[in-house]
């Protein structure tokens, strides 16, 4: 027995001495801020090649460069996820400068909070191309670097999801329909793609310090379609949720998580640690939902 738990420690500390995704490529959408930014930067301190993908180009390239800064590989494709060209144009930049891909992170979205009874057509829509028809469209586009026999590289899908798709939440009908929709999508990418060796799991977040969840009344906006919507989430600000027993009260840890909490389950997922691990639905929530 000793000598197996040696073995399996000398194992272990090899993965991490080498990096746990040395040499291998990961394209992460939404990677100029927020959970996208602290993935990159994780995934590129554990050897991984990633291409940095943002909406806003010299965005995208300022992670590109701070990754190269403590020497790391990167490269910036700019971009909207849901433009029909948008698969083909990251990933022939992709295979292009690397020549080959191990990992997706569907991880670009945002949030266009309505009531039920007065949500208009269009934020419906807009959050359904976002968050299921655009990660569809790239995986599909993918397929012919990743379906491919006999390729016994560590190779997965990992699509965002959110505790709004496991439980639902009042105000996001569209978010919360999206967001559910990924996990039937992941679940068949797992089926679909599982004997050609590619693993695809979903991630769920609960709360997260990022831009989209901070104080609305702090004003952020994001512009689509040439409107601009209001980013956070309402009674937010200064003086809620303060640390303490009575914090986050539907939260068992009593905080919200900070985004490279939130980018260290991708990272596990993506990982051999979780070689035997598809069609899973992780839940990064501090125990919210339970």
């Amino acid at each position: 027995m000793a000598q197996r738990l040696e073995q399996i420690s000398g194992h272990l500390s090899n993965i991490h001495s080498r990096g746990l995704l040395t040499g291998e490529v990961v394209i992460i959408t939404g990677a100029a801020q927020g959970i996208g930014r602290s993935a990159a930067v994780i995934f590129a301190k554990e050897g991984a090649k990633v291409v940095v993908s943002e909406h806003v180009l010299p965005k995208a390239q300022l992670v590109a460069e701070e990754i190269k800064a403590f020497g790391g590989d990167a490269i910036a494709v700019g971009g909207d996820v849901g433009a029909d060209d948008f698969p083909k144009k990251v990933l022939d930049a992709t295979i292009a400068k690397y020549g080959k891909l191990n990992h997706i992170v569907n991880n670009a979205g945002f949030t266009y909070d309505k009531m039920l009874h007065t949500l208009p057509d269009d934020a419906w829509d807009i959050l359904q191309k976002i968050h299921v028809r655009a990660p569809f469209r790239l995986i599909r586009a993918a397929a012919p670097y990743m379906r491919i026999k006999g390729n016994k590289e560590n190779r997965s899908i990992i699509n965002v999801s959110s505790v709004s798709g496991l439980h639902g939440n009042v105000g996001q009908a569209n978010y919360a329909a999206a967001k559910a929709a990924v996990i039937g999508l992941t679940k068949t990418i797992a089926k679909e793609w599982g004997p050609f060796g590619v693993r695809a799991n979903t991630i769920a977040f609960g709360l997260v310090h990022t831009r989209l969840t901070q104080a609305k009344e702090e004003g952020a906006t994001i512009e689509i379609d040439g409107k601009k919507v209001a980013l956070g989430i309402p009674g937010t600000g200064p003086g809620a949720n303060q640390p303490g027993p009575k914090a986050y009260p539907l939260i068992p840890l009593a905080r919200g998580a900070s985004p490279d909490e939130a980018a260290n389950g991708m990272l596990f997922l993506a990982s051999s640690l979780a070689s035997f691990v598809s069609g899973h639905t992780l839940e990064v929530t501090g125990g919210a939902g339970i």
